[in-house]
């Protein structure tokens, strides 16, 4: 996407900063929209960083639009009990919701769990090979009066009419959109490890997503990768660990010492781990806006959010979706598209933001009369209800909806 290079497509050249679930998910329906688009992913190679992930019916629905279902399915687990809550001390399962047909008939899509290298696996199946610039680490942008000049640490330099920034939390592109300030952190740090599931105890086996609630903690397990590999990720105080980075790596001792008086069957599931990740949770308070001129940002570079919904990769992909039908929409006037972009899509992912930062608190109250009270209430939980909005979403209609409406 060079300034000299032909152009191969009508409409905006767009160009995506990041190779990520979300900045791969918007390359794969520019291009499916006929728009020309370019991402530059700073890493050399796009590796297994991270480990599993929940991907709800909102995602599913968006790899099925994009023709990649099949090939997401031939290593994702399909969930058949989710939300399987048991007391940290014994075990006691508080409550669980069957998913499987009843998921399927409510929103249209089963729910899954997944290594986040076979998501981004199957969305990258959708983007042009040569559509995907790697080592190609953002120095700045400079606004002209046709476009956006990109400069690279390499000192390259490209040109585009749309910039999308899908960089992250520690967004170079949000510098030239707003003033977020640094994101900061939070108190909270994550653990993650994978056990081979020959290794695991049998209730670890199970296509369920289980959450182990305890004072000032909590963890969550579910196989992946075919069922050949447990995925655990444990969340407690940070005690002073700053590094938010996922492939900093930590001491199984540590994690294990973090979980020390809980359940036997736990403590099991951890004697299996060998190798385990941590990093900081960081925290940001939602962006007066994601948009300025013909730059934009997407996924945690405009929302970051707690992992506590799940909702990480989704949003940004529903972001993507959005963002490639308003280009479609309005193809000769950019700037008006993203803003309609970011009309429709900021409110439903600030809402998701913000009640994934409450559900810490909740997760890790202590034990006593708050507790006792959040233990009961689950008697009368229907997860499917309150959160029907969130997996019953299609990201795509809404769009379209929205575009017509004056």
């Amino acid at each position: 996407m060079t300034s000299q290079g032909k152009r191969s497509a009508p409409g905006p050249r767009v160009a995506v900063v990041g190779g990520g679930i979300g900045g791969l998910a918007t390359a794969a329906f520019l291009h499916r929209a006929g728009i020309e688009a370019t991402v530059y992913e700073q890493a050399p190679a796009l590796t297994e960083v991270g480990a599993g992930l929940v991907v709800s019916p909102n995602a599913v629905r968006l790899l099925r639009s994009l023709g990649r279902l099949d090939r997401f399915r031939e290593r994702a687990v399909p969930l058949r009990v989710g939300w399987e809550f048991r007391r940290w001390e014994n075990g006691r399962v508080l409550f669980s919701q069957d998913l499987g047909e009843e998921c399927e008939r409510r929103f249209g899509e089963q729910s899954y769990v997944a290594h986040r290298a076979d998501l981004l696996d199957a969305v990258r199946a959708a983007v042009p090979e040569p559509s995907l610039r790697l080592g190609m680490r953002l120095a700045g942008l400079h606004r002209m009066d046709e476009g956006v000049e990109l400069t690279f640490t390499d000192g390259s330099r490209e040109f585009a009419d749309v910039v999308v920034g899908a960089d992250g939390v520690h967004t170079t592109v949000g510098r030239y959109v707003a003033e977020a300030g640094a994101p900061r952190l939070s108190g909270i740090c994550a653990w993650r490890c994978l056990v081979p599931a020959q290794l695991a105890p049998a209730f670890a086996r199970r296509p369920v997503q289980t959450l182990w609630l305890g004072p000032d903690r909590h963890l969550v397990h579910y196989p992946i990768s075919a069922g050949t590999q447990i995925n655990i990720v444990a969340f407690g105080p940070a005690h002073g660990w700053t590094t938010e980075s996922w492939s900093a790596e930590a001491r199984i001792e540590d994690l294990r010492a973090e979980f020390a008086g809980w359940s036997d069957d736990l403590g099991a599931l951890l004697a299996a781990a060998e190798r385990v990740g941590r990093w900081a949770l960081l925290d940001r308070d939602p962006l007066p806006r994601w948009t300025h001129g013909p730059v934009a940002l997407l996924g945690d570079a405009a929302h970051p959010m707690f992992p506590f919904f799940a909702q990480g990769a989704a949003q940004a992909m529903e972001d993507a979706a959005v963002l490639a039908g308003c280009l479609g929409d309005r193809p000769e006037d950019p700037a008006a598209a993203l803003r309609r972009y970011e009309d429709i899509r900021r409110p439903r992912a600030t809402r998701v933001q913000q009640l994934s930062r409450g559900r810490a608190e909740s997760n890790h109250l202590p034990d006593g009369p708050a507790q006792r009270a959040r233990d009961a209430s689950f008697a009368n939980a229907d997860p499917f209800a309150h959160n029907g909005w969130i997996y019953g979403h299609d990201a795509e209609l809404a769009a379209r909806e929205a575009l017509t409406t004056p």
